[in-house]
């Protein structure tokens, strides 16, 4: 569980570097490419400092162990196909960080910031689903009431009367649930087959593949250096490393379907004190209310 509070504290890290990136007009574009430059390369530090891709022995071709995974009801890779699956499902989940991005800011202008945020947030949906059909993670009955409060305090945080007045769901919006459930269930599934010592190589594909994309959008939209954007972008990119390490780290002890709501309500909590804090933000009834569902979740979630 101490992971786990490790992976909530720099989740909401992230948002609250992006909080002050908004308040100084800074360009989201290059604030992220240089978040996901800084995020390679410390996973490309840790893999060099550990060396990782030392003595790796092929026993058995990937495809064959792939084969094992398909047929046995539980299965690990060996640390050569470890490696493979790092890469091919740390490139998958590049892609689907990144596209989730987009995907929000699309959403933001076509839905407004509410409604967004609130998918956004319920993408933790499909892991939580996905981890109970596919490996029978059953929460307890109380976890389970712990996990409807949780998601009913994301409700309560992101919507207004005035969001809901205009609700209309639009392709965007599905994609942003879709892919950003997508981007979180990654950490899942390299967890879930792969051997830990290779998660920095999974890690490292993640960022790269998403920094490539990134760094497209910037020479596409012929977006302008500047040392204040990137130096963000550096700030953003060790907790945001961090975060799906030790959410990776959490997950090797605590269920998935209780792992994700208590990541995502988690950081709403250390996101409303950070602004209150930092920001001098007051915090609203209604965030007032969802704080205290979310405790409550929390104790319930953790019987």
């Amino acid at each position: 569980m101490f992971y786990l509070f490790l992976a909530t504290v720099c989740s909401a890290t992230i948002a609250l570097v992006f909080k002050y990136a908004n308040n100084v007009n800074a360009n989201r574009y290059l604030v992220t490419s240089a978040n996901y430059f800084t995020a390679f390369i410390i996973s490309l530090f840790m893999i060099w400092s550990k060396d990782l891709l030392i003595g790796i022995e092929k026993t058995k071709g990937f495809l064959t162990e792939f084969s094992y995974l398909l047929t046995q009801e539980t299965y690990t890779f060996s640390a050569y196909a470890s490696l493979i699956w790092a890469i091919i499902v740390g490139s998958i989940a590049g892609l689907f960080f990144f596209s989730s991005f987009i995907y929000y800011q699309k959403s933001i202008r076509e839905n407004g910031v509410s409604i967004s945020g609130t998918f956004s947030k319920l993408g933790i949906l499909i892991p939580m689903l996905f981890s109970i059909l596919i490996w029978k993670e059953f929460p307890t009955i109380v976890q389970w009431i712990g996990i409807v409060l949780s998601i009913l305090s994301i409700l309560i945080v992101n919507l207004s009367s005035n969001s809901l007045d205009k609700l209309d769901i639009k392709p965007s919006i599905i994609l942003l649930f879709l892919l950003n459930g997508m981007a979180e269930f990654s950490n899942k599934i390299y967890q879930n087959y792969g051997l830990m010592e290779y998660k920095e190589v999974f890690l490292l594909f993640v960022f790269l593949i998403a920094f490539l994309m990134s760094l497209f959008f910037i020479i596409r939209e012929k977006v302008l250096f500047n040392r204040k954007d990137i130096l963000i972008g550096f700030a953003v990119g060790l907790p945001n490393l961090f975060s799906s390490y030790f959410l990776i780290q959490s997950l090797e002890t605590v269920k998935t379907s209780v792992a994700f709501p208590i990541f995502s309500v988690g950081s709403i909590v250390f996101i409303n004190l950070g602004g209150y804090f930092i920001f001098k933000e007051k915090i609203a009834r209604k965030n007032q209310l969802a704080i205290g569902l979310i405790i409550i979740a929390l104790v319930l979630m953790n019987i």
